[in-house]
């Protein structure tokens, strides 16, 4: 698979689960400790995320890991 679709599979996982947990770009900013920009652009696909920064999402959306990337699949 492309890079930028793995990338846009991915942003679409988060904006899912954030969607379905009710919460907006900007709590989960505060929640994962990161810039709301930076969600914003996970989302959209243009960011390629660091393990760090996908635990810390897993973190603030209160999921495990292996969630998100299940949530990959399924899209």
């Amino acid at each position: 698979m492309e890079t930028i679709k793995i990338q846009q599979a991915f942003g679409q996982a988060i904006k899912s689960i954030r969607n379905e947990k009710g919460i907006s770009q900007e709590k989960l900013a505060e929640l994962a400790d990161l810039h709301r920009t930076y969600i914003s652009d996970i989302e959209r696909g243009a960011r390629n995320v660091s393990l760090v920064n996908i635990y810390r999402l897993a973190e603030g959306l209160q999921v495990q890991v292996y969630e998100i990337f299940q949530k990959l699949e399924k899209e």
